[in-house]
């Protein structure tokens, strides 16, 4: 039989735009973090699956999700996060969270606005910094910045990614009334190079994120694992220069992705920022603040 684990499309943890438990993270969180994002990244292959019917692909996510609940032990991905969770005695509620968001995959290729983008991340993001945080222990008070956080990740990935999205699976997360205020339309992502109208909606939308990101600042700060803390200054580095990136380059033509150079320097900018800030007991400000 056919098991959710032969639709994986080969993409791991070291692929993303982001770290999947690094070595920053204490080890005794690795395993439960490896065991989620394995989870996650079935599902996702699953929702963007190139052949695979929708009808299929739900059937898989419904199966995911049972077997995280207990109901049966075919999928691995679902029975060792399950194990996981329970170990720990943490709820499976931000895993299931995650499914409504790849069934919208499956289901939904356009989205109306802004609002509407931000309530797919609100299942498609938003539950892994809320995972991240619980399995530190942390206070429910500091969802709201990992939230602008991941909501930021998201949508600087699906600039990256829009003329790929397009094109492979007919999905695009440009809001509609974004492409039609800049006079741009969803067949320009098709061509090898943004048109001005395309590229000034492709930058806008990156200048929003900006805001949102400036939102998730004191995140880092505000998280009391001191490791988890220096994981998300790197975080928050890497996609602020990807939205720095977004703001001036065309992603259907020009690299918007971070290199390795890049990636070490905002990994190493991001540690010792925020390992500075503990020391001093500074309180880490927002762009605006900083500018004011």
């Amino acid at each position: 039989m056919t098991t959710a684990s032969d639709l994986r499309s080969g993409k791991t943890h070291r692929d993303e735009n982001f770290p999947v438990a690094s070595w920053i993270i204490h080890p005794r969180h690795r395993a439960l973090i490896m065991a989620f994002y394995n989870f996650v990244r079935t599902a996702d292959d699953i929702a963007d699956h190139a052949t695979l019917p929708a009808t299929e692909k739900l059937r898989y996510l419904d199966l995911l999700e049972a077997e995280l609940l207990g109901n049966g032990d075919t999928q691995k991905e679902a029975v060792t996060l399950r194990r996981a969770f329970a170990e720990r005695g943490l709820p499976p509620r931000h895993a299931v969270e995650m499914l409504v968001a790849f069934r919208m995959d499956v289901t939904k290729l356009r989205y109306e606005n802004w609002d509407d983008v931000v309530d797919y991340c609100r299942y498609s993001a938003m539950p892994v910094g809320r995972f991240m945080l619980d399995v530190h222990g942390e206070s429910t008070a500091t969802w709201a910045a990992s939230d602008a956080l991941c909501a930021g990740l998201q949508i600087n990935n699906h600039l990256q990614d829009c003329g790929k999205d397009y094109r492979n699976l007919n999905r695009v997360y440009l809001p509609r009334d974004a492409l039609a205020a800049s006079g741009a339309t969803v067949e320009m992502l098709a061509e090898a190079k943004s048109s001005p109208q395309l590229l000034a909606c492709l930058q806008g939308l990156a200048v929003r994120t900006a805001s949102l990101l400036d939102e998730s600042r004191a995140l880092a700060g505000d998280v009391k694992d001191f490791r988890l803390g220096l994981e998300i200054s790197v975080i928050q580095a890497f996609a602020d220069k990807i939205v720095n990136m977004l703001k001036v380059r065309d992603p259907l033509s020009e690299r918007v992705h971070l290199s390795p150079v890049e990636l070490l320097l905002q990994s190493l900018g991001g540690m010792a920022g925020e390992t500075a800030r503990r020391a001093t007991g500074r309180r880490p400000l927002s762009k605006t603040a900083a500018g004011a």
